[in-house]
């Protein structure tokens, strides 16, 4: 029996680049899911938004729960002309949300954006906060991407996103192993903000600048490189605020430099998460895939064989896995694996904003 579900998949990264919006189609066949990337765009965030997501943290408890309600607006608002723009439907939405507080050691994990908001704008289901059961069963809350890779990119022997942060997934004893491997876009934005620019163009300013081995050996040092890989971890933005920029504010190199300092100790820190696996193709997205000069330096420093697909999954290889992860929320399907994030059990995760659409249950299978 053939089954096929039209997802808005929206996800907003650290780096702050914008909001992805996807639509995507899946259809399950033959026990097998197929894939479609339909339509994709970023909307970049206005001046005003990327300095309050940037800043909204230090708010007071009133505007924090206004900033919520407002940002969901803002994505519901974006999504309804998305799709009026493409003469596109859907059959619900998949919300990621925007992180704010990333503290699982707390219990806690926040992802901005209302979901109640988005659901009544666009006036169809949607699904959010994925993270908060996993966090509450003694989980990372993420990464969540890698239940999406096993079964979407299972053709790869490694998925790595070069996004804010980046991330690697890869089966290894028949389970799914996957973590959180250092900053990338959010340090590197942050530099290239200081003179006006908004990122390291294909890694140009990087690629003119000069090892500074006193700053690789101080960050390569950071303990969180040192715990085992077998074990679940994740960064956040906290993580970045206290261990990272102090170190790079204490040297006053040129901004060059800087750059090509973190390029080297990110090409280091991802060969050695990849450097005791068996040898294999590594499928690269996020919007580090597209700084030519940070891939020349993975390569340089790996054995590992670097895919880079059509540029629409490089970008939204994310939006399309949230997407993904909604249509399992919505079977009622484990979409948050514990092998992953360290959980005492997989879960189906996800909060669900009816709108006005009746569910129809029976469309919704418990497969755990």
């Amino acid at each position: 029996m053939k089954q096929e579900y039209k997802v808005i998949g929206i996800m907003s990264g650290t780096s702050l680049d914008g909001v992805d919006i996807a639509l995507c189609r899946f259809v399950l066949e033959n026990d097998k899911w197929k894939y479609f990337l339909e339509k994709a765009e970023t909307i970049p965030y206005t001046k005003t938004w990327k300095k309050k997501l940037s800043t909204i943290e230090n708010s007071s408890a009133f505007d924090f729960a206004l900033g919520n309600a407002e940002y969901g607006t803002l994505l519901g608002n974006l999504i309804n002309s998305f799709l009026k723009k493409y003469f596109l439907k859907a059959d619900f939405i998949a919300s990621h949300g925007h992180t704010i507080f990333h503290q699982p050691e707390k219990k806690l994990t926040f992802q901005l954006g209302d979901g109640a908001a988005i659901a009544a704008i666009c006036n169809l289901p949607v699904m959010c906060d994925f993270r908060s059961l996993d966090v509450a069963l003694g989980g990372q809350g993420a990464p969540l991407v890698p239940a999406g890779d096993v079964l979407l990119f299972s053709e790869y022997d490694f998925c790595l996103n070069l996004g804010g942060f980046a991330n690697v997934s890869f089966q290894k004893k028949n389970k799914r192993i996957a973590f959180d491997i250092c900053p990338v876009n959010l340090v590197v934005n942050y530099l290239c903000e200081g003179i006006g620019k908004p990122f390291d163009d294909k890694g140009k300013m990087g690629k003119n600048g000069k090892i500074n081995s006193s700053l690789l050996a101080e960050l390569n040092k950071l303990p969180f490189y040192h715990l085992p890989i077998n074990k679940p971890k994740s960064l956040g933005k906290e993580w970045v605020l206290k261990n990272i920029f102090p170190i790079l504010k204490k040297y006053e190199i040129p901004l060059n430099d800087k750059i090509r300092t973190f390029y080297e100790h990110i090409s280091i820190q991802l060969n050695k998460a990849l450097e005791k696996e068996k040898i294999g193709n590594v499928l690269v997205t996020g919007g580090g895939a597209h700084n030519d000069f940070l891939m020349e330096c993975l390569r340089k420093n790996s054995s590992h064989t670097f895919i880079l697909p059509e540029k629409k999954v490089i970008d939204f290889k994310e939006a399309l896995i949230f997407a993904f992860l909604g249509v399992l929320r919505w079977r009622y399907e484990i979409n948050c694996l514990q092998s992953v994030t360290g959980a005492i059990k997989n879960s189906v995760s996800g909060c669900i904003y009816w709108g006005n659409k009746k569910p129809d249950r029976t469309k919704m299978h418990n497969r755990e």
